[in-house]
């Protein structure tokens, strides 16, 4: 929970004047430290001490003036800007509250249930970058993030830890904004250092693999008799085998590094044993260099004594250490392990490389690891289509773990906290003067919680480096340590439950992952976090498995096969997990065939052939948890609308759904594309209601409030097995009302298709002097040739000028048996493509028979999906046209048989007013409710888009603006078609910059600069092709050109404000249509 890189604040702190510091730590021993002012202070109420706290630590130690005072900085109850509430303090710069305070007594012992309401005055603050909580005792620091802090104890801080707070608290560091520029510096470094340690992490894992191949691959530890007569296939199972024996290896370096950093080992043990072998070498001794790393291994499985000469070395064992027959058998290069075992030990593994660098680094190594089995397998990697990347394996950022262990561990632990009655209240009043058997059955009620929260199971099937196991880890150590401090303020003394981590790590936390090295690097991460001087490491083996959690079949999945009961059945005899979480993979089904059958035979209910393997991870989970246990996991939204996500959406009707978080378009995981959405929920029977937040934004600093500000209440009856569209409450409410309507599906009959499928743009798409010159040499070639539009040539209600538009050649069904006769000039075009046409997946498989005289689907001289006669005559009919991925309302009307490719599609009608509807807010509006959200648009998937409600079209009045606006378009569409050939023609631009596209919103000066700016870049081209070049325009010139400009101009503007009006009045009829209210078309213009 750090905020600040370890080496970067040293650095800060140093800077500090000692003289001025250790006057303002005198002040605060004298009244922070004071028993007597201590015992008063947790006796008061928050009112009555509030500004008497605000004084003494923040004006007298920390020297802020407090207002009335003149050139006050420091205000008490200041006013949120944007309601009446009151922050119970704020710091002031310039008459801006750039940190806000939130005060409770301290009885409030859990400061983190007054975070939410700090940061909610911190959003109402505009420029507030910290926020300060405190109860009185304890203090918390935030810098924007609601995720991460510094806790300071005011009652008992060393010297050390008062230089710290008063960094970070001090008048001049705040109004200067110190921290945050340490906060800055602290990204950039631990980015730096991330790079840094990674670059040399990695050279050394890949090195050390090669050469443990050059070294090792006919070491006879691998090979049997039989082996050895089939050395080729052998060798790629020795390759594998010696990969993740460098992996092994690898990890217990680290372990090492971190180790004599943290005080678990002596320091610069790695130093030491590369400088005793330089010695040896120096005395003739020749030694392998691993055999002194394979005695210090051994060391820390069994231990070492100490002695006047060597330090002791505890026996941390863990299975990391233990023996292995093959890990020690294996040669290793001298040169190569002291060049990189030197460079990695001389990273500060206590300043520099912390834990969360480290589970970065672990994840990007699982690609790593890809990229070595693809090699060895003779294969080749692609980091943009890697299996992590295919099967959605992504590094979950911690605001989101967070959110969801608090919400799944945390909500059981809350339950359970007020199950048994134990209120803060009751703890802080002490023991003085109470009744003893109060005291015992308040000490009851924590040891039965106690006893609880060690039964307590949380596990994640697809644990990958570990990230949410950790994240569970830090729940479960904090809620053990306010057991602690509750006891300590009843009993007094210091009450600490003895090796709270490793009894955390044996009995609670649980993970499986197909992957084996993301199970050794989940192990690592663990330990990593865990580890205390002379404390042995857990042994992590029952607990951290590899194997296939969805299939439990060795036919399929081999080794991998996975039986929960028998790998945890400790767990399963008390009925499953309390708690699974995670991040399943994201892979679709269709990818993986094999798979999928074995799936399917596996008999889950969510299962459906072109599905995703999340859906059934969300089945496994339930089947694994007991009754009243809590399952929340982070995965695609899709599920919601498609139609493979039914079986889920009716699986989930059966569950206890508690909560729904829709992230919409909003991007979480960096370097992938994702729609996500968090589901929570128990393993109970249904209630009525559940919480659903649409997330229009995120704020990473404070996701909570983010979910919390969009959150309603839903009814379960609002959902079915039907497509779930998740919006507001109100916006339910509109659209359960419009459903009432005919769908578009239902009001065209039926009738859409996707535009046509080239197989090979290159052979099929021609422009239009191919066109003319096809058409030259043979005129019958026009019969064939048809006008395409694309989505770049799309304008809402635009009529394209055909002109401009490039061609397809209609090759179709049956085409192969006359093109070559009747159209020879087409043919001749194709037949130069005739080997590429022929290595399309259509064009290849089945065999020649007499009635199919080719292979595959279609013969190679059609175009894909060989469109049949009946298909293409569908063009030639009045139609609406729109792209299926489209960020605003783009629709045209056709009447000029142009035709598309299947980037786009075609509605067959002549209804305009139905164009009217779709190019409407209110359409647009729909299509978001209805549709998929991506990249800031919209995905028209005809499945989806069909679905849309669409009202009686009989106003009249309606197709009346349409065509209005339809010859509108039409006009200014050619006043700017004509505006831009001229420019074109002109000056010989082969093409416009998006500012001379739109050249009528342009001031004349501004028309001008922009024109001469085209002109010298075209004239680059001109000299590079020793062509004369265009002057640009005088003075002169420009009188010329500015009565021309003004003519077009307003011409161009008079025509824009008739469209834009004549959109407003099709707006209020489409309302109309609908019979929206007032406040329902409130809803729909402020979404």
């Amino acid at each position: 929970m750090s905020l600040f890189q370890k080496s970067v604040l040293k650095k800060h702190l140093k800077l500090q004047e000692k003289e001025i510091v250790e006057k303002a730590y005198k002040k605060y021993t004298k009244y922070f430290l004071n028993p007597t002012i201590q015992e008063n202070i947790r006796s008061s109420k928050e009112e009555e001490y509030q500004g008497i706290f605000l004084t003494e630590l923040f004006v007298t130690i920390l020297d802020y003036t407090l207002k009335p005072n003149a050139d006050f900085n420091l205000v008490a109850e200041y006013k949120n800007q944007t309601n009446a509430r009151k922050a119970d303090g704020a710091i002031l710069n310039d008459n801006i509250a750039i940190a806000v305070i939130e005060l409770k007594g301290t009885k409030t012992k859990d400061l983190e249930s007054i975070r939410k309401q700090a940061f909610d005055y911190k959003a109402n603050q505009k420029g507030c970058v910290y926020v300060i909580t405190s109860n009185f005792e304890k203090l918390r620091f935030y810098i924007n993030d609601a995720t991460e802090f510094e806790e300071f104890n005011l009652f008992e801080l060393t010297k050390e830890q008062f230089q710290f707070l008063y960094l970070c608290l001090h008048k001049d560091n705040i109004i200067n904004n110190i921290p945050l520029k340490i906060k800055e510096a602290s990204v950039v470094k631990e980015e730096q250092i991330t790079k840094e340690f990674y670059n040399d992490y990695s050279l050394f894992k890949r090195e050390l693999y090669r050469d443990l191949i050059k070294q090792n691959l006919k070491n006879p530890v691998f090979r049997t008799e039989q082996e050895k007569e089939n050395i080729d296939s052998i060798n790629k199972n020795i390759k594998l085998s010696l990969f993740k024996k460098s992996q092994k290896l690898i990890d217990r370096f680290l372990f090492i590094f971190f180790a004599e950093d943290r005080g678990l080992l002596p320091p610069n043990s790695t130093l030491q044993i590369l400088e005793n072998w330089d010695k040896l070498k120096d005395l003739d001794v020749e030694v392998p260099l691993y055999n002194r790393f394979k005695l210090y291994f051994k060391y820390l499985d069994t231990g070492r004594e100490g002695t006047d000469k060597k330090a002791e070395i505890f026996a941390y064992n863990g299975g990391l250490f233990k023996p292995d027959a093959v890990l020690d058998s294996l040669i290793l290069d001298d040169t190569l392990l002291y060049k990189h075992t030197k460079k990695l030990s001389e990273y500060d593994f206590d300043s520099q490389v912390d834990v969360n660098i480290l589970g970065h680094i672990f994840e990007n190594s699982l690609n790593e690891i890809e990229s070595v089995n693809a090699e060895i397998q003779g294969s080749n990697f692609d980091k943009q289509t890697s299996k992590r990347k295919k099967d959605g394996v992504f590094y979950t950022p911690k605001y989101i773990t967070k959110y969801i262990v608090d919400n799944t561990v945390g909500k059981l632990c809350t339950e359970k906290k007020i199950e048994l009655g134990i209120k803060e209240d009751d703890y802080f009043k002490g023991r003085k003067n109470r009744n003893k058997t109060t005291i015992i059955k308040l000490v009851s009620f924590l040891d039965v919680y106690r006893d609880w929260l060690l039964k307590l199971t949380i596990c994640d099937p697809a644990c990958g480096s570990g990230a949410f196991l950790n994240q569970a880890l830090d729940f479960l150590i904090k809620e053990h340590t306010y057991i602690d401090e509750l006891k300590t303020k009843l009993l007094g003394g210091g009450f600490i439950f003895p090796d709270i981590e490793n009894t955390i790590l044996e009995k609670n936390i649980f993970g499986v992952d197909l992957n084996e090295e993301s199970v050794e690097i989940a192990k690592l991460s663990l330990w990593l976090r865990t580890a205390q001087p002379r404390r042995k490491l857990n042994n992590l083996n029952s607990n951290i498995k590899c194997g296939n959690s969805l299939i439990d079949s060795k036919s399929v999945a081999g080794d991998k096969a996975f039986k929960w009961e028998n790998e945890f059945p400790q767990i399963f005899e008390n009925g499953g997990f309390d708690v699974i979480i995670g991040n399943p993979p994201y892979v679709n089904l269709e990818r993986m065939k094999e798979v999928s059958i074995a799936l399917e035979k596996q008999g889950y209910k969510t299962y459906n052939k072109r599905g995703d393997l999340y859906i059934l991870f969300v089945e496994k989970a339930f089947s694994l948890i007991r009754k009243n246990g809590i399952c929340s996991y982070i995965m695609p939204n899709k599920w919601l609308q498609a139609g493979y996500g039914e079986n889920l959406r009716e699986f989930f009707l059966s569950k206890e759904l508690l909560e729904l978080i829709d992230f919409g378009d909003i991007q979480i995981f960096e370097g992938a594309t994702t729609y996500p959405c968090i589901f929570i929920a128990k393993n109970n029977e249904p209630k009525k209601k559940i919480n659903v937040s649409v997330l229009k934004s995120t704020n990473s600093f404070d996701f909570e409030s983010s979910v919390i500000g969009t959150r309603e209440v839903f009814e379960n009856s609002d959902f079915s097995k039907d497509t779930w569209i998740i919006s507001s409450k109100l916006e339910k409410n509109l659209l359960v009302r419009l459903s009432k309507n005919k769908s578009l599906e239902e009001f065209v009959n039926g009738e859409a298709n996707y535009g046509i499928k080239f197989g090979l743009t290159e052979a099929f798409l021609i422009d239009n002097h191919k066109k003319q010159e096809l058409i030259k040499e043979d005129i019958n070639s026009e019969k064939i040739i048809g006008s395409i539009l694309r989505g770049r040539d799309l304008t809402r209600y635009g009529k394209p000028i055909k002109s401009n538009l490039d061609s397809i050649i209609l090759a179709g069904f049956g085409s192969y048996k006359f093109i070559e006769n009747d159209y020879p000039a087409i043919y001749n075009h194709l037949i130069k493509y005739e080997e590429k046409l022929k290595k399309r997946g259509q064009c290849k498989g089945s065999k020649i028979t007499n009635e199919k005289p080719f292979t595959g689907q279609h013969h190679w001289l059609e175009l894909d999906n060989n469109p049949s006669e009946s298909y293409l005559s569908i063009y030639k009919k009045p139609k609406i046209m729109y792209q299926a991925f489209q960020v605003k309302p783009c629709f045209v009307f056709d009447e000029q048989s142009l035709y598309c490719n299947n980037s786009m599609w075609i509605i067959p009608t002549d209804n305009k007013a139905l164009l009217g509807v779709l190019n409407s807010k209110m359409g647009w509006f729909l299509i978001t409710k209805y549709c998929t959200q991506i990249q800031n648009g919209c995905q028209l998937i005809w499945k989806y888009f069909s679905k849309i409600p669409i009202p009686e079209l009989s106003n009249n009045n309606l197709n009346v603006s349409v065509e209005e606006i339809l010859l509108s378009t039409e006009k200014i569409q050619k006043v700017n078609n004509n505006f831009q050939n001229y420019l074109k023609q002109k000056f010989q631009l082969e093409k416009l910059s998006k500012k001379l596209q739109n050249w009528y919103d342009l001031e004349f000066g501004d028309f001008i600069k922009e024109l001469n700016k085209a002109i010298k870049i075209n004239n680059k081209e001109l000299v590079k092709n020793e062509l004369p070049i265009i002057p640009v325009l005088t003075k002169l010139d420009e009188m010329d050109w500015m009565d021309v400009f003004t003519v077009k101009k307003s011409e161009a503007q008079a025509l824009q404000t008739q469209i834009n009006q004549t959109d407003t009045e099709i707006d209020a009829m489409v309302y109309k249509l609908y019979n929206l209210t007032d406040a329902e078309i409130a809803i729909v213009e402020n979404s």
